[in-house]
């Protein structure tokens, strides 16, 4: 008899143990979290319950699924593909191979964009929608546009907004940055692929096989999308709108010198929790002439 509190703790040993560099499996950082994860998974219960659980009998094709999640995570899928969730903001958002995970580190976006109010909002490279829809869920008069050229990620940005109720003030476009975006906007966000091609190979392996190259790198200098922000954004933008963009921790003085270049006044850089360089933003001031209606 195998309880749920013996599964676990062999789970953990499993997904904690160093098998050797001539192995093509290796040991994940946090077992223990990513065993509880993957267990409730299989039981299809909340993580929370596994300690009210923990002398219960689990069943043995529930251990057998458990170690199927494990086995595919110490082969390096990432445990957010084997569920098909990912928690961000305090919220769990669907994700697959085709969409990038939001991270931790995207909640500094998050926090700059919700300290000034905004009623509209367009989310460049959605992905899987994550942004714009924590934008709206904490603005709760807000409507805005999440773009994407990838029309597999618009279905899973889509099913998102619908899974928190937010479909009718979100609405999702196929779109190659501005090429398809009409109208004017108080704030505009983006987290585009910032990672330059020759670092590609630098990074772990459950990001560079799992999640989509296309929203990893520009296959270039890692600069490239953030030229066409800062170009097309002006003319997307309300008088004293705000663009805000996640960037990579070498690329703040780059990014911000395109804003500049751009028109755009008072343009700040926002470390992470890490004290690494992670969002720049920046105000729009208008053209020459122009003024409030």
């Amino acid at each position: 008899m195998t309880t749920v509190q013996d599964g676990l703790r062999d789970l953990t040993r499993y997904l904690g143990e160093d098998r050797g560099v001539a192995s093509p499996e290796s040991a994940v950082e946090h077992p223990a979290r990513e065993a509880r994860l993957l267990l409730a998974h299989a039981m299809s219960v909340p993580t929370e319950r596994l300690t009210l659980l923990a002398y219960d009998t689990l069943d043995d094709d529930i251990l057998e699924a458990a170690r199927l999640f494990v086995r595919r995570r110490r082969r390096g899928e990432p445990a957010s593909h084997i569920i098909g969730r990912r928690a961000f903001y305090g919220r769990e958002f669907k994700v697959t191979k085709d969409v990038l995970d939001p991270r931790p580190e995207t909640e500094i976006l998050i926090e700059t964009a919700l300290r000034a109010p905004f009623q509209d909002v367009l989310d460049l490279g959605t992905g899987s929608g994550a942004i714009l829809i924590t934008l709206l869920a904490e603005a709760p008069h807000a409507v805005g546009t999440g773009t994407d050229i990838s029309p597999i990620a618009l279905r899973v940005a889509s099913q998102n907004a619908t899974a928190f109720d937010l479909q009718k003030r979100a609405r999702f476009e196929m779109s190659d940055w501005f090429q398809a975006v009409g109208g004017s906007y108080d704030l505009i966000v983006s987290n585009p692929p910032y990672i330059a091609q020759h670092e590609m190979d630098d990074l772990q392996s459950e990001v560079r096989l799992y999640e989509p190259r296309i929203a990893l790198t520009d296959e270039a200098d890692g600069l490239t999308a953030y030229r066409k922000i800062t170009t097309g954004a002006p003319d997307h933008l309300h008088l004293g709108g705000r663009l805000i963009v996640e960037i990579g921790p070498t690329q703040a003085q780059a990014v911000a010198a395109m804003m500049a270049d751009a028109g755009f006044q008072d343009t700040d850089v926002i470390p992470d929790l890490d004290g690494r360089d992670r969002v720049v933003c920046g105000y729009w001031p208008g053209k020459d002439g122009e003024t409030l209606p």
